[in-house]
């Protein structure tokens, strides 16, 4: 199961174990048991620490395993083989179980052992999901904190029966003492906020009291980042307010075109962007959306939870979000059938027939990726050709289980009620329409700005993009906007990084000129 490197990696981390670790295995004679034993005899026999014993048949999910320290209440359980992207979650698994120090602040500690009652966790996974080991390793760090926490991280394909009878479309999907609670990225912040642990009104209160920011930062994606860092650098004051650091580059699967870095996938992109702001003094006020920006002297945020912060620059740097076709049916089923991540919800339809729509780079590849795993691929373009890149269109030409319908408009996504049937398109051409059956539609018609609530405030492009000069300056002195969120071309991560390094410069230098005019008015009103 585990070739040589993982081995050896593995290996080396579990020599961090100070406790004694239990690998409780429910298995039965299946061939999906025999490869989970086999997996944890090696993982076993790679730590005098661990040891493998059997559990009762028929008391848990099988194939599954718990992570248990010895002697003690705390647990952690995975149902299936956690490897690919959730090889990060064992790992840790093993470590926080072990003994090793969950990296959580004191505070979110402290709200973990708070937590009142009893929860019972299970996550829906896919091993090609790289937004699930985010909520996976957060619950199984809250429950090595909390006993009173109880997780188990279910791998989707395997347990396809579960998938079925509880109607999951998209992972990963979290249940709490077994009613839905949460699809989608998130981490112990988010979970601890959906749970109402503390006081909301303290924490508005904290925020309204920050001092006012020489340079706030709105949003935690690359280019907010460093733009955090580079006007960390300068020694002033600095702060970031994002709704999730990292921003969309979460979503991201593989990242080959970041000079110096040769290979990395979007999660460890972001949290790697978080870790560098965080070298330096800045102020990182997270799971905070942005809802009303106030010109003037000082300039100030107002955010959705009711906090105002203050500063005397600003960059605005909030991304963009997949872009929406905006059919009947989309926001109906979304979750349900609709989907916008191949790589997380593609393993769901297994043997299914679904619809990519869009033809340029994002839906060829993801075409390709599913035809694959599903049954049936019908790639939809509204143009009357395919963008995508030529080497794409070829390969996805040579594959027998995919269609491609050009000029072609999507009209509606049908469904059951509780699930995606088929849609409907127009052929541009003829102006016939059309209905295909199928289980899904997966979306990938390209990125809108997250810039609605900047709407007669700041000037925008027609297509909802902060206007920006070389500077990164917007319309509003002090205020300058760097990444997808602006006019700038090329929406790539680099592009972004260093146009939020660019406005951060550009914003110390409008500090630094402000102070000097400031200056001058001051020494003129005394004279």
């Amino acid at each position: 199961m585990l070739d040589a490197n993982l081995k050896a990696q593995l290996g080396t981390y579990l020599e961090r174990v100070t406790e004694a670790v239990e690998l409780r295995a429910s298995l039965d004679d299946g061939a999906k048991s025999l490869e989970l034993r086999n997996f944890l005899e090696e993982v076993a026999g790679l730590s005098d620490q661990i040891t493998l014993v059997a559990e009762p048949e028929g008391t848990q999910r099988t194939p599954s395993f718990a992570i248990a320290r010895a002697g003690t209440d705390i647990s952690v359980r995975f149902a299936g083989i956690p490897l690919g992207h959730e090889f990060t979650s064992l790992v840790l698994a093993l470590l926080q179980v072990g003994g090793h120090p969950v990296k959580l602040d004191d505070e979110v500690i402290a709200q973990i052992r708070g937590l009142p009652g009893e929860y019972h966790f299970e996550t829906y996974f896919s091993l090609s999901c790289q937004n699930c080991p985010d909520v996976v390793q957060a619950l199984n760090a809250m429950s090595v904190i909390n006993p009173n926490i109880h997780h188990v991280a279910i791998d989707g394909a395997l347990f396809q029966q579960e998938v079925q009878d509880r109607e999951i479309l998209s992972v990963p999907a979290v249940f709490l003492n077994g009613e839905l609670f949460h699809q989608g990225r998130a981490g112990v912040e988010e979970f601890l906020a959906l749970l109402d642990a503390g006081d909301s009104t303290a924490k508005v209160d904290a925020l309204n009291a920050r001092d006012e920011f020489d340079v706030l930062v709105v949003g935690g994606g690359p280019a907010g980042a460093a733009a955090a860092v580079y006007a960390a650098r300068k020694g002033i004051r600095t702060g970031v307010v994002a709704e999730r650091f990292g921003g969309q580059v979460l979503d991201t699967m593989a990242i080959e075109n970041y000079i110096s870095v040769l290979e990395t996938e979007g999660p460890k992109f972001g949290v790697a962007l978080e870790q560098h702001v965080k070298a330096y003094e800045v102020d990182i006020m997270n799971l905070q959306r942005a809802a009303r920006l106030i010109p003037g002297k000082p300039l100030q945020v107002e955010l959705e939870s009711g906090a105002t912060l203050k500063a005397k620059s600003i960059v605005l740097s909030t991304g963009a979000r997949w872009r929406q076709i905006n059919v009947p049916g989309e926001d109906e089923y979304r979750n349900r059938g609709v989907a916008y991540c191949p790589h997380c919800d593609g393993p769901l339809f297994k043997g299914k027939r679904v619809a990519v729509i869009g033809g340029g780079n994002s839906g060829v590849e993801a075409a390709i990726d599913l035809a694959g795993i599903v049954g049936h691929v019908t790639l939809i373009e509204f143009g009357d050709v395919l963008r995508a890149d030529d080497v794409l269109q070829r390969k996805l030409r040579s594959l027998a289980n995919v269609d491609i319908l050009t000029s072609a408009q999507t009209q509606e996504i049908h469904g059951d009620g509780k699930r995606v049937t088929g849609l409907s398109y127009k052929d541009r051409s003829t102006s016939q329409e059309h209905q295909i059956e199928l289980e899904g539609v997966f979306i990938q018609i390209g990125l809108v700005p997250n810039t609605e609530w900047l709407k007669g405030v700041v000037d925008l492009s027609r297509h909802g993009e902060i206007i920006v000069d070389a500077r990164g300056q917007t319309s509003i002195p002090g205020v300058f906007a760097a990444g997808d969120a602006t006019t700038v071309p090329y929406k790539q991560i680099i592009i972004a990084a260093g146009e939020g390094a660019k406005s951060a410069l550009a914003a110390f230098d409008y500090l630094i000129r402000s102070s000097v005019s400031d200056e001058s008015s001051e020494q003129a009103k005394a004279a």
